[in-house]
Parts: C-alpha cells; structure tokens; sequence
C-alpha cells in the first residue's frame, strides 16, 4: 500500500537514514547533500512543513516513510509544464512503490496545477528501474540528451521522459 502525504517535522529521524545512502545519491542532482545529515533534513522540511503550497511530499508504503516525490511548476512560456522528481529508499527498491507514487503524483499535479498538460522527467542514464516506474504510468521517451550530466565524474545521457495530460493537439 503507497501513499503520499505532507512532509512532517517528525520525519526529520528517518529522512536523515533514509538519504545518507550513495547509492540514492548517485541517481539524484548534486543539490542534494551527501552525506545527508539531520541538518539537512531539517532545513530541507522548513520549507515544506505546513506549507499548503508545497509542492514535495512523503512517499509511505504501509504507513512507513520511503521516500519523497515532488514536482516543479514551470513558468513563463513554460507555464505549461511541470518537471518531477522522485527517490525510494534503497530497502524499498523493487517493490513498485515510485511506480505508484509517480501515479499518485500525476493525481496531485492534476488537482493543484490543472493548466498544466505536460509532465516531464531526466532520468540518468543507468537508472532502468525509475524509467520504467514512467512508463508504466503512460510517459513516454521523449529524447535523450547525449552526454548531458557530469554526475560522480561520469559524463552521462540524460533521458527525458514525458507525459502529456491533455492530448489536444496544440
């Protein structure tokens, strides 16, 4: 069972033990830190504690913390779009737990965003399992951006995924 719920000062403990892990972190942009300590969790939740318009929220699978998922309005002539984000704690990989918390996701930028009609997401390269946590929620492969991303020294492909919640033509 996954949920997503608001971010809770309570999950400053398990945030903190769940993020400080380099595996995470080498499928995650270089904004987040590593390690990742109890500071981090804190400065990271008074941005979204109690905040009704946050935009990030606590992945839970059968009621545990797992994860967090959010997404990114853009704006200007890109007013249209959002970009997501998500991450699963390692212990909870390969459960389907993103693959329905990006589905939960997509419900929630409905609701609170609905001119927005495209979703999107860049996937590294060597990350197969969140490419295909994508596609089983209707997003597409939209391009790759050849040796796009320096992350861990590595020049890598970026995959933008995409999905559009509204198929009129433009």
């Amino acid at each position: 069972m996954v949920q997503i719920r608001p971010w809770f000062w309570t999950d400053a403990e398990r945030l903190t033990l769940l993020l400080n892990n380099k595996s995470i972190w080498d499928n995650v942009r270089d904004y987040l830190p590593f390690p990742y300590t109890l500071n981090d969790a804190n400065l990271f939740l008074e941005n979204n504690v109690d905040n009704h318009t946050s935009v990030n929220f606590a992945i839970l699978y059968h009621g545990q913390l797992a994860g967090g998922i959010g997404f990114l309005p853009k704006d200007d002539v890109n007013k249209c779009s959002a970009e997501i984000g998500y991450w699963v704690g390692q212990h909870f990989w390969g459960k389907g737990i993103a693959t329905e918390a990006v589905g939960l996701l997509i419900e929630k930028i409905k609701e609170r965003t609905p001119h927005v009609i495209r979703v999107y997401a860049e996937i590294f390269q060597n990350n197969k399992a969140s490419m295909r946590a994508l596609e089983k929620n209707g997003f597409h492969e939209e391009s790759v951006r050849k040796k796009a991303v320096i992350k861990n020294g590595r020049i890598l492909d970026d995959h933008i995924w995409v999905k559009l919640l509204d198929e009129t033509p433009a």
